[in-house]
């Protein structure tokens, strides 16, 4: 995995959820988009595996996993009891978000919404239940083996107004016009074309449609020598923008009231926790400090005129 940048839109490059192993030395080289795609659904469908195992994988899809819960800073705590108490376990498992945007969206009964990178489905079976039956919740993945899990776990929950597609999120396979609410949840930033990602989202919405995702965002300048330390524990990091260069690119795709509100910001210690499940004895001790802050899980508002 190569890592992020935090002034190019090479670094979305960065976009395989495989951190390499620090003690194996060299760095990788960027990959064609096709080449990164590939890694990030291979990734994915290893971490469906883990799930059918009864274990929950780290941020993206990481080969390590944890127990249900997990130690995870970026993928723990999103989801209130309350909230996942009648979906099945394996949905909560598949979760690799680092947010919780059917809390933050404010869905309505009847809307049509659509999740970018549904994963498993809980943000999908989430959104279905605040639509509500005069409502749909469709959710969008380009990777097979999540697919059937999704399907799997929306046979489980027992909804019925919701519909998983499979496809990418640079090419939404739905008309224009015909959603009023995108939410996402950790996905965006994976994608090595954010542009088109936001001009399909864009395309999709209804006239006053929202878009409300959860996301990494990146919030200083990083140097050149923490932004290649990054590759050892950004998984879920890997791609993420500059919250003005956020800003920026919703704007340039016809956005309009673009907030961007931080949700959780990682101290040097979260860094630590993550970095230690693919380090092997490096000392990371400039690079902790440098991301000390430098990281956070937020939520980005902005609406179709």
């Amino acid at each position: 995995m190569t890592t992020p940048t935090t002034n190019k839109e090479s670094r979305s490059n960065a976009s395989s959820c495989c951190a390499p192993n620090c003690c194996g030395g060299a760095e990788t080289k960027p990959e064609p988009a096709e080449d990164i795609r590939e890694v990030v659904k291979e990734r994915y469908g290893q971490a469906v595996q883990a799930v059918l195992r009864g274990a929950k994988p780290s941020c993206c899809g990481s080969a390590s996993t944890q127990s249900l819960g997990g130690t995870d800073p970026i993928t723990r705590d999103l989801y209130g009891a309350s909230e996942t108490a009648d979906l099945p376990e394996a949905a909560l498992l598949a979760s690799f978000g680092c947010g919780n945007p059917t809390a933050l969206a404010e869905l309505k009964p009847g809307e049509t919404v659509l999740d970018l990178g549904s994963g498993g489905g809980i943000d999908v079976l989430l959104s279905a239940k605040r639509v509500g039956p005069t409502g749909k919740a469709y959710g969008l993945d380009m990777t097979d083996e999540m697919l059937d899990l999704a399907q799997q776990n929306k046979a489980k929950s027992g909804v019925t107004n919701v519909e998983f597609l499979r496809g990418t999120i640079e090419a939404i396979p739905l008309p224009a016009n015909s959603i009023d609410v995108i939410i996402s949840n950790c996905v965006i930033n994976l994608s090595t074309d954010k542009d088109r990602v936001l001009k399909e989202a864009f395309r999709v919405l209804r006239s006053g449609g929202r878009f409300a995702v959860s996301d990494i965002v990146i919030r200083r300048e990083l140097p050149e020598s923490v932004q290649k330390s990054m590759t050892l524990w950004t998984g879920c990091v890997a791609g993420a923008l500059l919250e003005a260069e956020y800003v920026n690119k919703l704007t340039r795709a016809g956005f309009i009231d673009v907030e961007v509100e931080p949700t959780r910001i990682y101290t040097k210690d979260d860094a630590e926790e993550m970095a230690s499940s693919a380090c092997c004895g490096c000392d990371m001790t400039a690079t902790l400090n440098a991301l000390d802050g430098a990281v956070m899980s937020a939520f980005i508002r902005a609406r179709k005129p």
